[in-house]
């Protein structure tokens, strides 16, 4: 039972008691509430927000996924689910694929129906009146839950409450967004469509949510029918600099993924379209409008088109970042054109326009080890490591056998070589530390290293 002393001043207290009476599944009922403490209304909307958002770490989350990357990317494409082939594969043990694997269904339905019992329980004993945050808290669980059914049913509920305070289009389009990094795109669409009968209307940022939710999935039709329906004259939500972007992006980042060179160059050719249209309309691209279009342009050994866009920069006084450097240090890494990947770094650097990292020097050491000059080589590793940062397991470690094997010499500091090996070592413990279960077979044989 809850301890009885007053928490009102620390919801987090609060919340700390409360999850491990969900994690135990001890129901919520009138004996619970009349142990919980001798105040009117411990729960704030902090606190009952707090233990809405922690259900899905602590239910939906598998054991792989401790530790997993924020974003996408470095993730396999994302593709649409079917919810119903997903249920039926788990039922006859055939292996699921993408988000839904490893999942406990039993665990993910236990998380859902005992936030579902505590939404109602701090609402029945506590006198507690929902406002939009903990609606929306509510409303992820359901869509993280991956219970489509359920979380319309649950706005219908809660659009008939509060003259419509509870479900707004904030609401709504945050749902959308949280069911498209789900998989689930043909859901937020329907939920997208479905925004009338919960009292909202669609604005500017709910059709670039939705769009980018098709994007994701290589769905670019209906986001481009999308975008025509924002063009039309009069309409009410016009587009904006975000629409064309969220569409630029992912024609660049998802073109190479076909492996078809037709459809490659056309992707680029729509990039390159929507670019133009976006100037024509008299709107101004912004740094991220220019780097993914940059970036699409050097992964597809289109240079001029990116030489000729990053003078277009300069001349709009767009200021371009180390994205934007980096995308060209690549190209020129790659295709072997070292001294100008080296000449776009120190223009970097005498600009002022950002500092170099490890994302910039890495391609340059690479392709000087390839190209046999290892002396610069370990002169730029020597360079990065001054700047402060890290180098790569690998990258240092490409650079140790390239001097072996050269017999040239090595790092003339030796306080230098251990700041590298305590670097590599202090990132590999706090990798250990988020991901227990690794094992590195083998850790950077420093002492064996002669540089």
């Amino acid at each position: 039972m809850i301890v009885s002393k007053p928490l009102n001043s620390n919801h987090t207290c609060l919340v700390q008691q409360v999850l491990p009476l969900i994690l135990k599944n001890v129901p919520f009922d009138a004996k619970l509430a009349a142990s919980t403490t001798k105040t009117q209304n411990p729960f704030t909307i902090e606190s009952v927000a707090d233990v809405l958002k922690s259900i899905p770490r602590f239910f939906f989350q598998s054991p792989r996924s401790i530790g997993r990357q924020t974003g996408f990317r470095h993730r396999t494409p994302l593709k649409q689910r079917i919810l119903k082939k997903e249920a039926d594969n788990i039922a006859n043990n055939v292996l699921v694929l993408g988000p839904a694997a490893y999942r406990n269904p039993q665990k993910v339905t236990l998380g859902i129906n005992k936030a579902t019992e505590f939404y109602h329980w701090v609402e029945r004993f506590f006198h507690f009146f929902h406002n939009e945050v903990t609606c929306k808290e509510m409303g992820i669980v359901f869509a993280r839950g991956n219970n489509v059914k359920g979380l319309w049913d649950f706005l219908k509920e809660m659009s008939r409450r509060g003259n419509g305070e509870l479900v707004t289009t904030s609401t709504v389009t945050c749902l959308i967004k949280v069911l498209g990094e789900e998989g689930l795109v043909n859901e937020a669409l329907a939920t997208f469509y479905r925004m009338k009968q919960f009292r909202c209307r669609p604005d500017v940022y709910a059709y670039n949510v939705v769009i980018n939710a098709l994007c994701r999935v290589g769905n670019f039709n209906k986001a481009r029918f999308l975008l025509e329906q924002m063009e039309l004259p009069g309409f009410r939500c016009p587009p904006d600099v975000y629409t064309y972007t969220i569409l630029i992006s992912s024609y660049c980042k998802y073109g190479m993924q076909t492996g078809c060179r037709k459809a490659i160059r056309r992707r680029i050719w729509e990039a390159n379209h929507l670019f133009r249209l976006m100037l024509f309309k008299g709107f101004v691209p912004d740094v991220v409008a220019y780097n993914c279009l940059i970036d699409g342009c050097c992964k597809t050994y289109r240079i001029e088109r990116a030489l000729e866009l990053f003078d277009d920069m300069n001349k709009k006084g767009c200021v371009p970042n180390r994205v934007t450097y980096n995308s060209f240090i690549r190209y020129y890494s790659v295709v072997n054109e070292i001294d100008k990947a080296i000449e776009m770094m120190r223009k970097m650097q005498n600009l002022n326009h950002s500092v170099p990292t490890s994302s910039s020097y890495t391609p340059i050491i690479h392709a000087l080890c390839e190209a046999g000059r290892v002396l610069e080589a370990r002169d730029f590793l020597a360079e990065l490591v001054d700047g402060g940062s890290v180098p790569r397991e690998y990258t240092y470690k490409l650079v140790c056998d390239a001097l072996n094997a050269a017999e040239e010499p090595s790092l003339p500091d030796d306080g230098l070589r251990k700041r590298i090996r305590d670097g590599i070592e202090n990132r590999f413990r706090q990798v250990m530390k988020v991901k227990p279960i690794m094992k590195h077979k083998e850790l950077l044989k420093c002492g064996e290293i002669d540089i």
